[in-house]
């Protein structure tokens, strides 16, 4: 007598089902896909054109009409206000670098210097352009990580060791090694908190200013390329059996004794 194959009851599984996505999530992808790609394009033309617009209603009342290019042109010629302010500029830098143009130029500060309130705006603006656009300076080249406020961190960007008068009037003095550093808010960078630090208090990080920058807009989104090859160069020694990267170990440290 033949044996009756037992059952368990169970309907076996078919194939998987191939779930289709809908026409409108395919319209919504196309178009994300295209935001992402077409929108910072178009923001970087809108932010370049305003410039050049910005530039040539400055500089353009001040040329004579026959030397425009638009007087003899039947249309417009953007940018021809920037090509002037560049090569005006330039040639101011030239007439400085002799000793007439030094004269002049001292002449000229000696005039503002005697001016109560103009005088303040003059020196603490030309401060800020001789430290932003000197090429010897050494401000905002570094970024960094401080608690604050306790318990969290923030992201610094460090600048000059401030001056010895300032150091002796600090706790502790000159004894510490002091450090400018400045905390800017968050997605606007021109903002922010400046701080006189110890060194000891800055964990420094691996990255530009110019990445810095970036996660500070994005609030953290876009996360600096420099970090992730570091995170994958950690992960392949991991993979082949390092017990510890030579970077992290750097990086720990350093975060160790800061604290």
């Amino acid at each position: 007598m033949a044996r009756r194959k037992r059952t368990s009851g169970l309907t076996p599984l078919g194939p998987p089902l191939t779930v289709r996505p809908s026409s409108l999530g395919v319209i919504r992808t196309y178009f994300l896909t295209g935001l992402i790609v077409a929108g910072p394009v178009a923001i970087t033309i809108y932010l370049t054109w305003s410039f050049i617009k910005w530039v040539d209603g400055w500089v353009t009342p001040f040329i004579p009409a026959r030397y425009l290019p638009d007087t003899y042109l039947p249309v417009q010629i953007p940018g021809f206000g920037l090509i002037v302010a560049f090569v005006g500029l330039t040639l101011v830098g030239f007439l400085t670098a002799n000793l007439v143009g030094r004269t002049l130029l001292r002449l000229g500060e000696d005039l503002l210097n005697r001016m109560p309130v103009v005088r303040g705006i003059y020196k603490a603006l030309k401060q800020v352009f001789s430290t932003i656009f000197s090429q010897s300076g050494t401000s905002f080249r570094k970024v960094g990580l401080v608690e604050f406020p306790e318990g969290a961190w923030s992201v610094v960007f460090i600048s000059a060791e401030p001056s010895p008068s300032i150091e002796r009037l600090l706790p502790g003095g000159s004894a510490h090694d002091w450090v400018s550093v400045f905390m800017p808010c968050a997605p606007n960078p021109t903002t922010g908190f400046f701080f006189l630090l110890p060194r000891s208090k800055v964990i420094e990080l691996p990255i530009s200013v110019e990445e810095g920058t970036k996660l500070v807009i994005s609030a953290g989104l876009i996360q600096p390329e420099s970090l992730q090859d570091l995170d994958r160069a950690i992960d392949a020694s991991a993979v082949a059996g390092e017990q510890d990267h030579p970077a992290r170990s750097s990086l720990t440290a350093s975060s160790r004794s800061n604290r």
